[in-house]
């Protein structure tokens, strides 16, 4: 059962609001005393009219208008929001292409809620990568899917997988990242030499795909331990598969994995991970999760 995560699931829910009669003195006040980078402006019904960032005030006062001057003079109404229910890849997608990376959550016309690039990356990675410029070309053929067993948090017989091609980019950028430059992974004229007779993807590389099926894990998820066995080689170009299990609770927020990872002709690479699960939610982790918006 594939389920998709809802924006109620990973929303901050201790929003910080002003009202737009409120001055800019006491918008300051509030962005020092709750320390976050913005203030979803309310209405008297309580539903969200605007949000104020803490750029939003520096531009005020570099213009030299009074600190009496209202919120409702300077925060931004062309709001974009998120409805809690929605699934997270419309909220991610609605960020991209608005240039915001928070968004007010509403249940209906009430609000809710916050989300974040922050809050979203610990489930979908690929938009903390966009946030940092990394073009969407790199990231259009990623596929995530997560599959909840039990429907009450991560369990044993919950699945994520993830899978990517390998190109010949990747293959290159890894070199130079990681500085394993053999020429098996880099020259073709070298590779045809050897038993593969063609260049090959780093075995690590391969690898790495299991980290990122086991970010699609709900919650903050810190990798600790991962056994290997290489079982065949990836070709430069292959699209692969990492399918990684929960098989078993270890306890204290551990969680043990059966992990590979398949291209188009079965399995590539094998193993066991043991993960450590934080919690998600900003409460549990103290996630700081008022992100100003982009310049």
């Amino acid at each position: 059962m594939i389920v998709p995560v809802p924006v109620s699931d990973v929303m901050a829910t201790d929003v910080v609001t002003v009202s737009p009669d409120e001055t800019a003195r006491e918008a300051a006040r509030r962005f020092r005393e709750e320390d976050v980078g913005s203030l979803v402006v309310a209405g008297e019904d309580g539903r969200p009219v605007g949000i104020v960032a803490d750029s939003d005030l520096v531009s005020l006062l570099a213009d030299d208008r009074p600190l009496e001057t209202t919120v409702s003079e300077f925060m931004s109404t062309d709001l974009v929001t998120a409805s809690a229910s929605e699934p997270i890849e419309d909220a991610a997608r609605r960020m991209r292409d608005h240039g915001v990376d928070q968004l007010p959550v509403l249940d209906g016309d009430d609000l809710a809620g916050l989300v974040s690039v922050r809050l979203l990356s610990y489930y979908l990675p690929q938009v903390l990568l966009r946030q940092v410029g990394a073009p969407d070309s790199d990231v259009e053929d990623w596929e995530f899917t997560y599959s909840d067993e039990s429907e009450a948090g991560l369990d044993v017989g919950d699945v994520a997988t993830f899978s990517k091609t390998l190109s010949v980019g990747d293959v290159e950028r890894f070199a130079r990242a990681s500085g394993d430059t053999n020429p098996l992974h880099l020259d073709a004229d070298y590779a045809r030499e050897t038993r593969f007779g063609r260049r090959i993807v780093h075995g690590v590389l391969a690898l790495g795909v299991v980290s990122a099926a086991l970010a699609r894990l709900p919650g903050l998820v810190v990798y600790l331990s991962q056994s290997v066995q290489f079982v065949a080689p990836v070709d430069v170009g292959d699209t692969v598969t990492a399918r990684c299990e929960v098989i078993e609770r270890l306890g204290k927020n551990r969680y043990r994995l059966e992990t590979t990872v398949s291209d188009g002709d079965g399995v590539v690479v094998e193993g066991e991970a043991t993960v450590l699960v934080d919690p998600s939610s900003p409460e549990e982790t103290g996630v700081d999760v008022a992100i100003p918006r982009p310049e």
